[in-house]
């Protein structure tokens, strides 16, 4: 072989490995790898669809099958004051949750969250996900704690006056077509990742929250349309009854729910109960006479 050509296929043999202990560096190089900081738990909140849908470019990291994110709910990823703010989320655990009359830390209502409004699967209690989601919700309690009460406006949304009615769902379907269709599109699909879709298989599942009518209402009520909500009581009701009335993913083994049954919200959607009211009275109101029955068995 030629001495000079010798050198330069050993020469361009060194580069190559030179190249892939640098690159191979770099890959364990702190400064590319995600840390479970609660910045990283903010994008969780935020851009939940895209890091932990079933787009992500890791299969493992498939953890939900919809195409929502906790901030479609929680707003601002949780830091907007009034309904369903993420702020004082830290405080309120651990407790016993009616749902499965068991003491529940906020690990396991982030997973309660992954499973039904996520329509996915629990993430591991020690995966970087969780700890940096956790991390996040403790800055945001920190953050609050540290303004004091003389420093927190006042930012609550008008609450909603449940309508002693049945819910509508066809005059839902008018209100929606006029002011909701717009962003989330006439067949409740929205778009991507960027305005949630409302049912359909890549929606929140039957046994998440949304799927109760005065929560969906609530939320409907006080931030719909988005950046400019003014729904009346009485629209909001009708427009979740509508939403709620599509089809979307069902999730299995919904009967052990509220083993108390006299704890069981009125609006929950699926059976068992612990009265005679029917389904579709639990589905669409009117609430006032189960609210009634549920107060004269506490009596």
């Amino acid at each position: 072989m030629n001495p000079k050509r010798g050198i330069g296929i050993a020469l361009v043999c060194c580069a190559a490995a030179g190249f892939i202990t640098v690159a191979a560096t770099i890959a364990r190089s702190p400064a590319t790898r995600i840390e479970a900081t609660e910045e990283y738990g903010k994008r969780l909140i935020g851009q939940t669809a895209e890091i932990l849908g079933p787009d992500a470019a890791d299969p493992r990291m498939r953890y939900i099958d919809s195409r929502l994110a906790c901030g479609s709910c929680h707003l601002g990823a949780g830091s907007e004051p009034g309904t369903l703010s993420l702020v004082t989320a830290m405080r309120r655990y651990p407790r016993i949750s009616p749902r499965t009359g068991a003491k529940e830390t906020i690990q396991d209502r982030i997973n309660g969250c992954m499973m039904r409004s996520m329509n996915g699967r629990a993430l591991p209690e020690k995966s970087r996900e969780m700890i940096a989601m956790v991390a996040y919700l403790q800055s945001l309690a920190d953050r609050d704690a540290a303004m004091g009460e003389s420093g927190r406006a006042a930012h609550e949304p008008a609450v909603l006056k449940t309508p002693n009615r049945a819910a509508n769902p066809a005059a839902g379907e008018a209100v929606f077509r006029k002011r909701c269709a717009t962003c989330h599109g006439s067949d409740g699909d929205g778009v991507g990742t960027v305005v949630p879709p409302l049912w359909g298989p890549n929606s929140f599942n039957d046994g998440a929250g949304l799927h109760r009518l005065i929560i969906c209402a609530r939320l409907i009520k006080a931030k719909m349309p988005l950046g400019r909500p003014d729904l009346s009581d009485d629209e909001a009701y009708d427009v979740a009854a509508f939403v709620n009335s599509k089809d979307r993913p069902a999730m299995a083994g919904l009967e052990p729910d509220y083993p108390d049954r006299t704890k069981k919200p009125v609006d929950t959607p699926y059976p068992p109960y612990g009265d005679s009211f029917p389904l579709e009275q639990h589905r669409y109101g009117p609430f006032a006479p189960i609210e009634a029955f549920y107060r004269g068995a506490h009596q």
